[in-house]
């Protein structure tokens, strides 16, 4: 109990990015901007979505719901992330890293199960386009989004939960920008087996269920694709799916990289270029990669402008 007690006690120095003055201030610049266009982009077409009652269909809530989490994502790190850049204290606190770790891997996790479900929505849509509108209800859409919560929570509180049985010998540096939770294991002082082997077993289950679903997916659209006639067809199908498998390669692509590839145990300093851009890019690019290819989202911004 005293060791468990102190582990909570801990703080951390979380070394971040440099430690060089101007560099510091020219990243807190450049992260500060896409901080911002991040908020912007990502609460912007949540309430794009929620106002036009024309977008209230399953592809957009599902779509929505991805934004609201990108935005998550990005707030559970940046703001302590540009804290650290303005300031020379960088101490956190192990129930911040808790917190921190919490909302990113709620994040990410509902960003899985809400990709796989946008995979089925398109793949009714263009394989089974008469059947749409029973097999997408607005009543099954809204069951899939609350599942997908409810799965990202627990995910998140298992995590969190085995964090606690872990103790930390005394305050210590990461060599990150964030308390994820493959920095924490490399310098805890009881060993953290059973910590990695949850996150194979359920982190590597969600990636493995939810990946297969969109690969599935995406073999029944293209072979519906190519047995179009109309090259017109084709072009529509292709243009419809084209943002979201975008989304899906480069999200799924740094995941893997990150939590997959067996160097990732060891050197911290290369986990730092892949955090960077699946916490603060991807969350950045997506809103653009969906609004500029939706000709849906574009007419109703147009409207909105002109209405303005």
């Amino acid at each position: 109990m005293a060791k468990e007690n102190e582990s909570l006690t801990t703080e951390f120095i979380l070394k971040g990015l440099t430690d060089h003055p101007v560099l510091k201030t020219l990243l807190f610049l450049v992260f500060l901007t896409i901080y911002l266009i991040t908020m912007v982009g990502n609460l912007g077409l949540v309430a794009l979505i929620f106002m036009e009652r024309h977008l209230h269909t399953s592809m957009y809530i599902f779509l929505g719901n991805l934004a609201l989490m990108d935005f998550c994502c990005s707030s559970a790190i940046t703001p302590k992330m540009l804290q650290n850049l303005s300031s020379k204290d960088r101490m956190i606190s192990l129930y911040e890293c808790m917190v921190q770790f919490y909302f990113l891997c709620l994040a990410e996790t509902a960003d899985c199960f809400l990709l796989a479900a946008m995979a089925y929505d398109r793949y009714v849509a263009i394989c089974k386009p008469l059947q749409y509108h029973t097999m997408m209800s607005k009543k099954l859409c809204i069951q899939m989004t609350t599942g997908a919560y409810i799965a990202s929570n627990l995910h998140s509180m298992i995590h969190v939960g085995l964090l606690l049985r872990l103790t930390f010998c005394s305050s210590y540096q990461i060599n990150h920008f964030l308390c994820d939770v493959l920095p924490s294991y490399r310098h805890s002082c009881v060993d953290p087996y059973i910590n990695e082997l949850m996150i194979f077993i359920f982190a590597g289950s969600v990636l493995v269920f939810t990946f297969t679903i969109v690969i599935i997916s995406y073999l029944f659209i293209l072979f519906t694709i190519f047995k179009m006639k109309s090259k017109e067809g084709k072009g529509k199908a292709l243009s419809t799916c084209a943002s979201h498998f975008l989304s899906v390669s480069i999200f799924y692509g740094s995941l893997l990289f990150m939590y997959i590839r067996p160097s990732s145990v060891n050197e911290e300093e290369k986990d730092i270029p892949v955090a960077i851009f699946y916490i603060l890019v991807i969350p950045l690019l997506k809103p653009f990669i969906y609004s500029l290819r939706n000709k849906e989202v574009i007419k109703v911004m147009k409207k909105i402008m002109k209405i303005s």
